[in-house]
């Protein structure tokens, strides 16, 4: 059986109240790792656990309440509510079309004053008794968001997913490229590929040093996709959750997942538009990158990985 960092830890479920309704709803799991990771794969595999619902990126972290975050993201990236607005679609509505996505809008506008935490626990409510699984990207750039994510959550799982700096990095600096092409803009120029996978690490490092044992676990990406019959099992036995062959083999299909396709007009995006676009799990060994030698993408400051860096991938176990 292959290692990973992790101890099982048991945690309780609480009960939240809506009205008349009491719901039991267990404590989410994070995926926290740089963007470019292999999160929306993991998070789609995941989530078709029975007992399990992956998100969209739904972004709540970013601020304390509904209309805030909405306000941030409509200034600087509207595309950013795109997951928000898909899962309410799907959990009100029962669909993602136009016009549920228009609903979605209507449903969020009365709603403004909501905190974060109480839209959280109402989508994890509608989901109740799977337990949510959350992936944003966005949730480990800051440390704010993290402590938010803590103080919202203390009893959270938290999956560390880490992929090489070198095809991370590189990665990055496609996706960006390749919007620069679409809308005319010139952000690769100004591109930090390494910073941003350094930053993100560092700061799901620091983050874990304040969590009691067996609440993280931290699983190499590329170790995970290669052998899903010996990780996968892993995590269903720290979350304490089904073990059997029926769930392994459901975890092998994220494209079941309602999620699992790009979205309509209004909110095409949600996740990594290329999965969205080949939701699939394709078995395929994933070749070792290595830290050493000139690096392939932009980088404002030298040819090689830094040392801060070096570090950090090697304490990851990369080489």
């Amino acid at each position: 059986m292959p290692s990973s960092v992790f101890s099982i830890a048991k945690r309780g479920r609480r009960q939240l109240i809506r009205g008349k309704s009491a719901y039991t709803v267990a404590p989410p799991l994070f995926i926290l790792t740089c963007m470019r990771s292999y999160s929306s794969l993991v998070c789609g595999m995941l989530g078709q656990h029975p007992q399990l619902y992956g998100l969209l990126e739904v972004n709540l972290l970013a601020g304390d309440t509904v209309g805030g975050v909405v306000k941030l993201f409509r200034r600087i990236r509207p595309t950013s509510l795109n997951g928000l607005l898909r899962t309410i679609a799907q959990l009100e509505y029962g669909a993602q079309t136009e016009d549920t996505v228009n609903a979605a809008w209507d449903w969020l506008h009365p709603r403004m004053n909501w905190s974060t935490r109480r839209m959280f626990e109402h989508i994890a409510a509608a989901v109740a008794p799977r337990r949510l699984i959350e992936k944003s990207p966005l949730n480990v750039m800051r440390p704010v968001f993290l402590q938010r994510m803590y103080r919202y959550f203390p009893q959270a799982y938290y999956l560390h997913l880490t992929r090489h700096p070198r095809p991370t990095c590189r990665s990055i600096q496609q996706m960006v490229e390749e919007t620069d092409a679409k809308k005319g803009t010139r952000r690769a120029e100004e591109l930090d590929p390494e910073g941003l996978w350094r930053r993100a690490h560092e700061n799901i490092l620091d983050f874990e040093r304040q969590l009691p044992p067996g609440q993280m676990m931290r699983i190499r990406g590329e170790d995970l996709l290669s052998d899903i019959d010996g990780y996968l099992p892993q995590i269903e036995a720290w979350l304490g959750i089904d073990s059997t062959p029926t769930t392994l083999e459901a975890m092998k299909h994220p494209e079941c997942s309602p999620y699992a396709c790009m979205g309509p007009s209004n909110a095409p995006f949600g996740s990594d538009p290329n999965y969205l676009k080949q939701p699939h799990y394709q078995p395929r060994p994933i070749a070792e990158a290595r830290l050493d030698g000139l690096l392939e993408f932009r980088t404002p400051r030298q040819e090689v990985f830094s040392e801060a860096t070096r570090r950090i991938a090697q304490q990851l176990g990369y080489r």
